[in-house]
C-alpha cells in the first residue's frame, strides 16, 4: 500500500493548484493522509481525483473544512493516528504515546519541518510542507509503504 502524506499546503496562498512535482507522487496512491492547514475545501477535491483522502483540522483551518481535530484509522492492518499539532519538539515522542496508546504511527504537521523519528514501539512523522519550506531547504511531502500491517518504508521527499 502506497500513502502519500501531507500537511500545511496554506491554499490559495501557498497552493494555486496541484504542484506537478506533487502531482507525480499521487499518481498511483492507494491514501492520502493531509495533517492539516489545508485552508480552502477545494485542495481536498484535488487530492480526492488521485486517493481517498483523510484529514485533520490545522489552526488555520476554518468551518469550511470539515475535518476532526484528531483522527484514527487502520491503514492495510497499520494503526494510524493523526494530528495537526504534536507540540514542543521536546518530549513529543512521549506525548505522543501518552494521547494515541494504541498507534503504530502518528502523523502531524503544523511546523512544516520534515520529521521521521520512532523508538521502535511508536513511530511519528512529520512530511513537512509541499509549498511554504520556511527555513527548510526545500519543500517536501512524505511517502509511506505498509505491507501486511507494518510499516515498511518511510520516505520525505523534496518536490521543490
Amino acid at each position: 500500500m502506497k500513502v502519500v502524506v501531507l500537511s500545511d499546503t496554506h491554499a490559495p496562498r501557498r497552493w494555486k493548484s496541484c504542484p506537478p512535482r506533487v502531482a507525480e507522487r499521487l499518481r498511483g496512491a492507494d491514501a492520502i493522509l493531509h495533517a492539516g492547514d489545508v485552508c480552502v475545501p477545494g485542495v481536498l477535491d484535488e487530492l480526492a481525483a488521485y486517493a481517498p483522502v483523510h484529514v485533520v483540522k490545522g489552526n488555520n483551518d476554518g468551518p469550511d473544512i470539515r475535518a476532526p481535530e484528531t483522527l484514527e484509522l487502520d491503514l492495510g492492518g497499520l494503526r494510524v493516528a493523526m494530528i495537526h499539532d504534536s507540540g514542543a519538539a521536546r518530549g513529543r515522542l512521549a506525548r505522543m504515546r501518552r494521547r494515541f496508546p494504541t498507534a503504530d504511527l502518528v502523523v502531524f504537521g503544523h511546523s512544516h519541518i520534515p520529521l521521521d523519528e520512532g523508538d521502535g514501539g511508536l513511530r511519528i512523522f512529520n512530511p513537512g510542507s509541499p509549498t511554504d519550506r520556511r527555513r527548510q531547504p526545500h519543500g517536501t511531502l512524505g511517502i509511506l509503504r505498509i505491507e501486511d500491517g507494518h510499516l515498511v518504508e518511510a520516505e520525505i521527499v523534496p518536490v521543490t
